[in-house]
């Protein structure tokens, strides 16, 4: 039986269920090689040779495809059809070869298939062909790039800045768009304007509004009416006239679908509309591939295959009728600038299938499947037909405008089944207006606006109003708004846009900046920290030409040309190395405060604007004395004081007035109380450290506490812990304080060789817990004290057996769920609930864990036979 290998043990199942038992289909389990982490796995001396060892994980999968070799002298390489699966099928017959598994004899080649649908693993079958080398020296190119980028980079970060992690090729190009777009925002100054609207009424009684355009006979920009004075004559200019309709002009429009998903458009959209990260859409979309229901889903294309574009426009006949199919089908071109990426769209395998059809049990794949067979539909379905109406109201002089914009959505098309997410945009006028006729008089409603009056002046609202005395005028005050964060959506997209990485890799480069502690994400958006910012920093001022956006686009466009046998990737690799071996060799030689001295100057402006007094924006404004420096530490940069240590003022390096900087609180008899940030977050602290008090009293906030709402009284409440609340019956005093895992209640009786503690749920609890309640939980610990005071797991789940041995359960823990499998304990993700989990999710999280951990199992060895001793 010819021998098949694909990547996955899930898609071995679904394949081997269409092949029959006439072939043998195995797992690679993915890569099976790889480059050791260390120096020399790369060699620019001797034309960038390279050496590859196979994983200690993968060495049991290739032993199995080299025993299923003994049988049958015949190989099928069935990996992914992208330049990662080339990769793959390519280091599979190397380490075969290798071990002598593939003999002179040996008949290999390599098929692949966009769908594992039996329709197109038949095909496949019947159309071999041997391993792709461009595609393979492609990925080699790529492999080589990062080794020498990152290995070589990244140990200049430790020396010259300490707490830096890493550098990478791509990785460093998407922190700097982070970054760049923070700086942005911290330099934005927002400028006042306002805007003007009024509330008119048809003969019929029908109400619209209406903006104002034009005043005193001059077009209206934006921005035109700058403060409230302006804002009261504009209002003012419009109630002192009569109004009438100048013009109503109506116009049709038409609204084409998007087109199909390729990768990077379906991370977007997934984003946008379930608020799933990049990494977590494309493992769901590939148990989705792996399961049949989609094509593959690492693509750049957006064509369709003929019959893929037939059989859909039949089910749009069939579920919506022959109104809603186009005279013609939609073709879209494919954006794929080489063979290597030019694949299919992400589409269904079935379109005759939607999410319920399928009855998908996770709820993540129902929603992605649902939303990729939506979406597919609609690219095929006909335009909606809109008509867009624009009404001008005017003053008998031409001193006052207005103008009432609407729209009417005449035929529905592919709106009827999808319309894309958006980012950051504003909401379009696209109100439906009344029947509205030229000449009619423009009269103010009888109706009002006081009701939007109201609440853009409530309390706590961030804008002014001007309302006139017939209250159906309003004028608004507005700011303009800084450039959003980025979204993993909108930082795909100009990752997209630059041309930088490829969509297969955008998932894993926004997940390691986020694991290096370089960025996080808070309410779906990435913000940089101080570490991400000092190593953007300094990659700006020593390695410009590296992080560069054109730079990373044209070595992409290079690389291309390599996957397309158009160029030699060791030349490539060649004109590469000769400049960034110069700026390696060139940076390692200064010393950590040169480069300090270096960046505290290309920083200046941002670190140190003017201050509103005019003073020194040097000078500490702490001690007066100091002058202010860019400083390094293990969580990143900050900005320090140089009269240290009789001065510890710090802040970071956003600015003055920062998240982060410290605040003085008040004072507490002769002490100071301060509010600062440290490595694990805000704390207060009594006095400030010096020669004879090292470590002056300190409290961190507690989880749910806010350092904006931090003053005096809470901090002397915090510094005061532990509380002691009072004299336990049988004997010892029972106190309450935060610790590590959080708020909790200790007391020892005189008997006891340890402590006994008892966690509270509500952090208030620690200020708030009397004795009768401390007392019953402390009598409950005692009498249930457990495995660190918890009763043992019981399973959620029972999974069955791991491949390698072993059962593998879901049970719950302190953290909450995770899969357990011998002594391996990997959490589940936030977004999956334990009823999901399947035993090939169970798998893929202990074998992710235990690689981690370098604690995969491995298989007992045998026993040999022991001899007996002669007697």
């Amino acid at each position: 039986m010819p021998v098949v290998v694909v990547e996955s043990p899930a898609k071995a199942k679904t394949i081997n269920k269409y092949l029959g038992p006439d072939y043998t289909v195995l797992a690679s389990y993915g890569h099976v090689r790889d480059l050791p982490p260390k120096d020399g796995s790369v060699d620019p001396d001797h034309e960038f040779s390279m050496t590859w060892e196979v994983g200690t994980d993968s060495r049991k999968h290739v032993k199995a495809i080299a025993d299923a070799l003994k049988d049958d002298n015949a190989l099928i390489l069935a990996t992914d059809p992208d330049r990662e699966g080339e990769a793959i099928s390519w280091h599979l017959q190397e380490a075969l070869t290798k071990r002598r598994s593939i003999k002179k004899d040996t008949a290999v080649s390599r098929v692949t298939f966009n769908a594992i649908t039996k329709d197109a693993v038949t095909k496949a079958m019947q159309n071999p062909r041997e391993v792709d080398m461009p595609l393979v020296e492609a990925y080699l190119a790529r492999r080589a790039l990062d080794y020498l980028v990152g290995f070589n980079l990244s140990p200049v970060l430790w020396r010259k800045l300490p707490g830096a992690k890493s550098a990478g090729r791509v990785q460093s190009v998407c922190l700097r768009l982070i970054v760049e777009r923070e700086m942005e925002i911290e330099a934005f100054k927002p400028v006042e304007y306002w805007s003007v609207k009024a509330l008119f009424e048809t003969p019929r009684g029908q109400t619209y509004e209406a903006r104002l355009v034009t005043l005193a006979g001059k077009k209206l920009d934006k921005h035109d009416i700058a403060n409230a004075t302006q804002a009261e004559l504009a209002v003012q200019a419009i109630t002192s006239r009569a109004l009438s309709v100048t013009s109503v002009e109506a116009k049709p429009a038409a609204r084409n679908p998007s087109a199909p998903f390729m990768t990077s458009t379906l991370q977007q959209e997934a984003s946008r509309k379930f608020g799933m990260g990049a990494r977590h859409a494309m493992q769901v979309a590939q148990r989705l591939y792996e399961a049949g229901h989609i094509t593959y889903m690492r693509t750049d294309g957006i064509d369709m295959a003929p019959e893929a574009v037939a059989a859909t426009r039949d089910a749009i006949k069939d579920r919506f009728g022959t109104e809603y199919v186009p005279d013609s089908p939609r073709m879209y071109k494919n954006k794929a600038k080489n063979a290597q990426e030019a694949h299919e769209c992400i589409r269904p395998t079935d379109m005759t299938k939607d999410a319920a059809a399928l009855k998908l049990s996770d709820d993540d794949q129902r929603k992605l499947y649902d939303l990729i067979w939506k979406r597919t539909i609609a690219c095929q379905m006909a335009a909606a037909r809109l008509e867009r109406t624009t009404v001008e109201i005017g003053s008998d002089d031409s001193q006052v405008g207005l103008r009432a914009t609407g729209q009417v959505v005449l035929f529905d098309g592919f709106m009827r089944v999808y319309e894309e997410g958006r980012d950051d945009v504003e909401d379009e006028d696209d109100k439906r207006l009344p029947q509205i006729m030229q000449g009619d008089p423009a009269r103010f409603a009888k109706t009002t606006l006081k009701d939007q009056f109201d609440k853009a002046t409530a309390d706590g609202a961030d804008k002014k109003a001007i309302l006139s005395e017939n209250q159906a005028v309003l004028a608004l005050q507005h700011h303009t708004q800084p450039p959003p964060r980025y979204t993993e959506a909108t930082l795909v997209k100009r990752m997209e846009e630059l041309g930088i990485g490829r969509p297969s890799t955008y998932a894993s480069i926004v997940t390691t900046i986020q694991d290096r502690g370089y960025v996080r994400k808070d309410k779906n958006r990435l913000i940089p920290e101080e570490k991400g910012r000092i190593v953007t920093i300094f990659l700006l001022n020593f390695f410009r030409q590296y992080v560069g956006y054109e730079f990373t686009a044209n070595l992409e466009e290079q690389l291309d040309e390599v996957s397309a046998g158009a160029r030699d990737y060791k030349d490539l690799l060649s004109k590469f190395w000769r400049d960034f071996s110069a700026a390696i060799a060139e940076t390692s030689e200064l010393r950590i405060s040169e480069v300090l001295d270096k960046l505290d100057e290309a920083l200046a402006p941002q670190l140190y604007p003017p201050r509103e007094d005019g003073s020194d924006p040097r000078i500490c404004p702490k001690c007066g004395v100091g002058r202010l420096h860019l400083k390094t530490s293990r969580t990143g940069g900050f900005v320090g004081c140089g009269n240290y240590p009789e001065c510890t003022y710090t802040r970071p390096i956003a600015g003055e007035g920062a998240e982060g900087e410290e605040r003085l609180l008040g004072m507490d008899g002769e002490d100071e109380i301060w509010l600062k940030s440290g490595r694990f977050g805000p704390y207060v602290q009594r006095g400030e450290a010096t020669p004879e008090n090292k470590k002056p009293p300190r409290a961190s906030l507690p989880k749910g506490w806010s350092k904006d709402d931090m003053d005096l009284e809470k901090a002397l409440t915090l510094l005061s812990l532990p509380r002691e609340i009072g004299e336990h019956p049988e004997g010892g005093m029972i106190s309450a304080n935060f610790g590590r895992f959080g708020p909790y209640i200790m007391h020892q009786l005189p008997d006891e060789a340890k402590p006994v503690y008892a966690n509270l749920k509500d952090p208030n609890d620690v200020f708030e817990i009397g004795m009768n309640r401390a007392v019953e939980l402390l009598a409950e610990k005692r009498a249930n004290p457990g495995r660190r005071g918890r009763a043992a797991a019981k399973p959620l789940k029972e999974l069955g057996e791991h491949p390698d041995g072993g059962a593998i359960q879901v049970l719950d823990g302190r953290y909450g769920p995770y899969v357990k499998w011998e002594k391996v304990n990997a959490t589940l993700p936030k977004d999956i609930k334990p009823e999901d989990v399947t035993l090939e999710m169970a798998v893929e999280l202990a074998n992710e864990k235990a690689a981690k951990k370098g604690t995969r199992k491995k298989a007992a060895p045998q026993k040999k036979a022991t001899k007996k001793k002669a007697s």
